[in-house]
């Protein structure tokens, strides 16, 4: 059978690499493959190059079709994944150019067809030349315990109301429109008006790690800042929201910060971490639920604290971390809601959980 059929399978019309064939081009397209799953092709136009996923797959080759301009790769994926890739060549890192969806300037996000929908990040930010929009408030934060200088972007969503911090917080601003989703959620009314506070990392293995510095620097620096530079926010109903190491900072902070933070959303949290496994060739080969697990079985009273935990189906070695580490803070007597998103350990899979759990975390 004619290549060009196969393609056409997937909506493509003509022979590869004609004009006629790049007109049509789109974003990766996905038919059903046999058994289940699905097959989803990738289009590159010019020299050879190959898919660089984040955390689901190793690299994929792409192949030429004859003598043309036109380079391809069929990835079979399973149900339900959306992720995060790049193109590479002689290594340096392209988005996508034909796929509006994006994730800063050189990647894209590519989802099967029965992924959940993401209304408030359909937008996208692809593309070399994308700049997304950032907030106009900026507090410049000298921190005596942590060392340096950082620019905390604030945003009142909504006009504002309760804080959420956000952990890793130039992913949210550069990578993930973050400060677009949260206005558009406000104003679809699934969640009340927030302050967002961006917090940028300098390095996340020291400041992420269970170490109290971090949370320290937080309560005595960062939120008086905060208050003092005129945004509303409301520190009482303070929302901390992390992910894979900041995620586990987050949980972190619920446990040994209570009357700072009673209300967390974490997203695939690195609660497989102990100060040995940073260092193991396998880190996630250590004791189930790492430090933290050790820290539940002592049954802290955490019954002031309202907890959603989210982690990728796909991240199969993750699982068993998150589930032992759920069960103990929900035996611990928190409020606790556990969900898992159609990703691996990606970004693109957690963002819409980031909305609708900070959301829930305000009750």
């Amino acid at each position: 059978m004619p290549v060009e059929h196969a393609f056409a399978a997937f909506g493509l019309p003509g022979e590869p690499g004609s004009e006629k064939f790049w007109a049509a081009a789109g974003a990766p397209a996905s038919v059903p493959a046999d058994g289940g799953g699905w097959v989803t092709l990738f289009l590159w136009r010019g020299s050879a190059a190959r898919i660089g996923f984040e955390s689901w797959s190793p690299d994929v080759p792409l192949h030429r079709w004859h003598d043309t301009d036109c380079w391809y790769a069929e990835v079979s994926m399973p149900a339900r994944l959306r992720v995060t890739y790049r193109f590479l060549v002689d290594g340096t890192a392209y988005a996508d150019p034909f796929n509006p969806a994006g994730a800063g300037g050189d990647r894209s996000v590519a989802a099967t067809p029965d992924a959940p929908a993401q209304p408030h990040w359909a937008t996208g930010a692809g593309g070399a030349d994308a700049v997304l929009p950032l907030p106009r408030a900026r507090i410049r934060w000298a921190s005596e315990r942590l060392g340096g200088r950082r620019t905390v972007r604030v945003h009142p969503a909504g006009g504002g109301g309760p804080v959420v911090l956000l952990l890793d917080g130039d992913d949210w601003l550069y990578l993930h429109p973050a400060m677009t989703a949260f206005d558009s959620a406000v104003a679809a009314g699934e969640m009340p008006p927030v302050t967002l506070v961006f917090l940028p990392t300098r390095d996340r293995e020291a400041e992420f790690g269970c170490r109290p510095e971090l949370w320290e620097a937080v309560r005595d620096e960062l939120l008086p800042l905060v208050a003092e530079s005129g945004a509303p926010a409301d520190r009482d109903r303070l929302v901390v929201a992390g992910q894979s190491l900041g995620g586990l900072s987050a949980v972190y902070a619920a446990l040994e910060f209570p009357d700072l933070v009673s209300r967390v959303a974490c997203q695939s949290a690195s609660l497989w971490w102990t100060p040995e496994a940073v260092k193991a060739a396998d880190p996630l080969g250590g004791p189930v639920g790492g430090s933290v697990a050790a820290r539940l079985r002592e049954r802290p009273d955490l019954s002031g604290l309202r907890i959603a935990f989210d982690v990728g189906e796909h991240e199969t070695r993750m699982l068993p971390h998150c589930a032992l580490v759920e069960s103990l803070t929900e035996r611990a007597g928190a409020t606790v809601r556990t969900s898992r998103s159609a990703s691996a350990h990606d970004r693109a899979g957690w963002r819409q959980a980031l909305l609708r759990d900070v959301a829930w975390a305000l009750g």
